[in-house]
């Protein structure tokens, strides 16, 4: 039997979200972090671009807040984007007064001290980073504050399973311990879900293996609304080579000038915007996916060996290393290239503090939705994003929580009717499986009948997993696919209500806008198969 804890704020997530979440929370609370994964395999630690926030004087909140509304194709709240712009200055210095390395400009043409680059979207530099591993930079530097903290506890090897809620008050969440493989109950006065995305849902992603959608599948379980799942960002550029793991190539290749060529060496991307490669993610993505499909090819390059030798090694250590140990030399040569899935725009219906419709819990970061990215996400918004909701949710609990009150008991964990599985390789298979039509169906460009084909073999998938799930001792591996076809299936019941094209989502069959869809598709767990409807108020 697994141990029982009490703290007075548990959060689910030990990436930039979390962590930022952890250490803007007063020192008073007794908080744990459960990480069911070590830092270096968090989403955010990948991480290469940077983080936006408007630093100089020729660049303005409004012209931040208009960029992202115009990538986010008419669908972002636009009072939450200022929110989120407006605190982005204050972040940085935050982080600055971290410790985190930031690049600086050597030239001393910034007014900020900082090195800008300019990504896809941004009529500004406005990008702070930290050489070409801003992620990487960003969780070392939490994770070195955070274990710190004497009224913090990480819990390592821990994935929550499901949340504890009675009466639409939540109240508590179970978490396999992955070491001993048994069922710990964790009791709490705030839950804050920062899991990240679910990128892993599709077979082909640059998100580490725990990008599987627990924190939204979970809300959506215990009753809060999710909005806008069909809009999933794939990054135009990773790293195509068989041993690469879908290494991200950052954007910010692009926004110093690499040019994006078929195999011959032509340019393409004039054609399809007048942005060229510097237009959003969901054109460029598309963009090549077209060309791959109309030439037949399994790739295009990405070319940025126009640059100096000294320069490209300098503002993008990270990548040459990364190409130079697969034999390709970045100087000299041009990237090979595909999309893969990159970004959950939807997720758990939030406020700007936080807040979800099932009390007492949060969600922040790639798990929620805001109204921040509408139908796309503008580069370099995610991690800013992490940051101010986290510091956010962090100051609406410190005002709120009650630490006298007396906390309810609950039950612990029971599996005195479950066995332990000898059929894991129906876990594998259906893994398999679910990845794979996804890609096939849902990907980049879809089409109802896709779509339909899709929701179908969801349906049967989760009717098998649940079956598994009732019978046998969990596993994270049964957890995690549990998970995605839960996923799988609000992006795909979100895409077949959305009957238009709009930013993320491209359907063959409605390849036009239509503002009849001008609003947020907003799916509810007691009406799971509704259609878009104005964002109400939770």
């Amino acid at each position: 039997m697994g141990h029982q804890y009490k703290f007075d704020v548990v959060i689910v997530g030990g990436g930039a979200a979390g962590l930022s979440a952890a250490l803007h929370l007063p020192s008073s609370l007794k908080i744990a972090v459960l990480a069911k994964t070590p830092g270096e395999q968090h989403s955010s630690y990948w991480a290469q671009g940077g983080i936006s926030a408007v630093l100089e004087p020729d660049d303005s909140i409004e012209l931040h807040t208009d960029d992202t509304i115009v990538a986010g194709a008419g669908l972002c709240d636009e009072a939450v984007v200022r929110f989120c712009a407006s605190a982005g200055r204050e972040n940085i210095e935050w982080l600055a007064g971290l410790g985190m390395p930031f690049s600086r400009d050597r030239q001393e043409i910034s007014n900020s001290g900082f090195h800008l680059t300019r990504e896809g979207g941004h009529s500004k530099r406005r990008v702070v980073h930290a050489a070409d591993a801003t992620g990487k930079a960003l969780q070392q530097t939490l994770q070195a504050h955070v274990v710190e903290r004497a009224n913090i506890r990480i819990f390592n090897q821990h994935i929550a399973i499901d949340l504890i809620h009675r009466q639409r008050k939540c109240l508590g969440l179970y978490a396999l311990n992955r070491q001993d493989q048994l069922v710990d109950l964790f009791r709490a006065r705030k839950i804050i879900l920062a899991t990240g995305g679910a990128s892993k849902v599709y077979l082909y992603t640059s998100n580490p293996d725990g990008s599987t959608g627990d924190g939204i599948a979970m809300a959506w379980r215990a009753g809060c609304r999710v909005a806008n799942m069909e809009f999933i960002q794939f990054h135009p550029t990773c790293l195509y080579h068989p041993d690469a793991k879908s290494f991200l190539i950052t954007e910010a290749i692009r926004g110093e000038g690499g040019k994006l060529l078929l195999p011959n060496g032509e340019r393409f991307m004039q054609g399809f915007d007048s942005r060229a490669e510097l237009a959003p993610r969901d054109i460029v993505a598309r963009a090549i996916d077209h060309e791959m499909k109309r030439l037949g090819i399994d790739c295009v390059y990405l070319d940025i060996s126009h640059k100096s030798r000294a320069f490209i090694k300098s503002h993008f250590p990270t990548i040459y290393q990364r190409c130079l140990d697969f034999d390709i030399d970045i100087t000299r040569q041009p990237i090979p290239v595909v999309p893969a899935a990159h970004y959950t725009c939807g997720g758990v219906m939030v406020d700007v503090d936080g807040r979800t419709s099932l009390e007492n819990l949060y969600a922040v970061g790639e798990v929620a939705y805001s109204g921040l990215h509408g139908a796309n996400r503008m580069a370099s918004n995610s991690l800013l994003e992490c940051l101010v909701f986290a510091q956010a949710a962090a100051k609406q609990i410190a005002s709120e929580i009650d630490t006298s009150k007396k906390m309810p008991l609950l039950e612990r964990w029971d599996e005195s009717q479950v066995t332990d599985s000898d059929e894991d390789i129906v876990v594998a298979h259906n893994w398999e499986e679910l990845r794979r039509f996804m890609w096939d169906y849902v990907g980049i460009v879809r089409t109802n009948k896709r779509l339909e084909r899709a929701l179908h073999r969801t349906e049967l998938l989760k009717s098998e997993i649940n079956e598994y799930y009732g019978n046998y001792k969990v596993s994270a591996d049964l957890l995690e696919l549990r998970n995605l076809v839960v996923v799988a299936e609000l992006i795909i019941r979100s895409a077949l209500a959305r009957k238009e094209s709009r930013g993320l989502h491209f359907t063959l069959d409605y390849p036009q806008t239509n503002d009849n869809y001008l609003a947020a598709t907003i799916l509810d767990p007691g009406q799971p198969k509704q259609s878009p409807a104005k964002l109400a108020s939770i």
